[in-house]
């Protein structure tokens, strides 16, 4: 009677070992760089790559730890390395070459100057740690495929960094390879550091949440996301995270704004298309002379800073927990949700005593052209926000932090135990 039970014990073990073993998801720190205001994780050892959530593809200058990945040409792999043409770039790739024994090149590009140069894919590893969502647990070793770049496309990225880590929705992307290496979900967190001389550290999760901070023990914001749907990029535009833009409100007011919006971490500030530019900036104004006029401080225009063409004398700026006391700024997104931004989300001190609005023209583009997006949102925007860019279920989670709480007070101690 034992030895007949002694199988179906085996199987009861199989079958509960899976769910006490499940795969943890990929955690790193953010960090912010004051010179260009890009963020940057740690990827291998000594290399930190800038973080790019429109970007296809993982990059470096691969000085060291990288084995040759000698795909051909009109292999799958090959052919998601070349999916996206990069504007400017002359060579498409060897991609679009059919014979088989030529050996695949990929494009990387830089994200801030657009330059692109020819590279050999490698074999790499992303050294990270896991996370349940608190603290960090063990360091893993995540096998990934990296093109590699000669040093000068590193022009105008933070000094020291070595490359690019893409976050886009393609198949090269760090999400999607962190994905299939470590058999977590295709999606990923990020919550960015405002930056300073504290909490000036960020965090990325790959694989989902939960996301806790050591400010608020046992509150899981993953839990408390607002979602909206991923949209699909048009031909030719880049691999970016493209969600639809309803209309934007300044306070009460709404103003001219449909299309495409964008979250995009190699945008310090947001850029509005011009024909949205002109009617935000001028509603904002008069909500806030407005303010004056009810009763609240009258704020006092001083010297634009550029790029920005609404700056303000502190002094006559009321301050408050959430930021200074201006007009909130609303950009209603598909599915009806609201991305509500306060002052902190939107004035940003630029030099002493001078505050702007953060939001600035789109250059380059013309007004009306709906084949640009009606709005890139930068990184400072996105700070002190969870984001879940949710690949497989295409859609984007957004939860802004409580004034009491920021990015930096995830908890990088160890946990014990496991």
């Amino acid at each position: 009677m034992a030895a007949r039970l002694l199988p179906l014990l085996a199987l009861a073990v199989s079958l509960a070992w899976p769910a006490s073993c499940k795969p943890l998801p990929v955690l790193v720190p953010v960090t912010k760089d004051p010179a260009t205001l890009l963020y940057t994780i740690p990827f291998h050892y000594g290399a930190d790559l800038v973080v790019d959530t429109a970007g296809p593809l993982v990059w470096s200058t691969c000085q060291r730890g990288h084995l040759p990945a000698d795909f051909p040409c009109n292999s799958p792999t090959c052919r998601l390395a070349n999916a996206f043409h990069i504007p400017g770039c002359r060579a498409r790739g060897c991609g679009h070459d059919t014979r088989k024994d030529r050996t695949c090149t990929a494009y990387p590009y830089n994200p801030v100057t657009g330059a692109c140069a020819p590279g050999d894919l490698v074999h790499t590893r992303f050294v990270a740690n896991t996370t349940d969502g608190v603290h960090p647990v063990s360091q893993v070793n995540v096998r990934a495929l990296a093109a590699c770049a000669p040093s000068r496309l590193l022009k105008s990225l933070p000094r020291g960094a070595s490359g690019v880590a893409g976050l886009a929705g393609s198949g090269l992307a760090l999400p999607a390879q962190v994905a299939s290496a470590q058999s977590v979900p295709n999606k990923f967190l990020l919550c960015l550091p405002r930056g300073g001389s504290s909490g000036n550290t960020g965090v990325a999760i790959f694989g989902g949440g939960p996301f806790q901070v050591s400010a608020q023990p046992g509150r899981d914001f993953t839990q408390e996301l607002v979602y909206t749907p991923l949209v699909a990029a048009k031909k030719g535009m880049p691999p970016a995270h493209y969600v639809s833009l309803q209309s934007i409100a300044v306070e009460s007011t709404r103003v001219p704004g449909a299309g495409a919006a964008v979250v995009c971490t190699k945008v310090p500030f947001t850029l509005l298309r011009p024909d949205v530019y002109r009617p935000f900036v001028d509603a904002f104004a008069r909500a806030l002379k407005a303010q004056g006029a009810q009763g609240g401080p009258v704020a006092r225009p001083v010297k634009p800073v550029p790029p920005f063409e609404l700056c303000y004398d502190t002094q006559s700026l009321a301050n408050t927990r959430i930021g200074y006391l201006v007009p909130g700024v609303t950009l209603t997104l598909g599915g009806g949700t609201n991305w509500t931004m306060n002052g902190l989300s939107s004035m940003v001190d630029l030099r002493p005593g001078t505050a702007c609005l953060a939001f600035s023209r789109m250059e380059g583009v013309k007004a009306g052209d709906r084949s640009a997006p009606a709005v890139l949102v930068g990184g400072f925007q996105m700070e002190n926000t969870v984001l879940e860019f949710d690949v497989a279920r295409k859609r984007l989670g957004f939860v802004r932090l409580p004034f009491f709480t920021q990015c930096g007070h995830f908890n990088f101690t160890k946990t014990t135990g496991y």
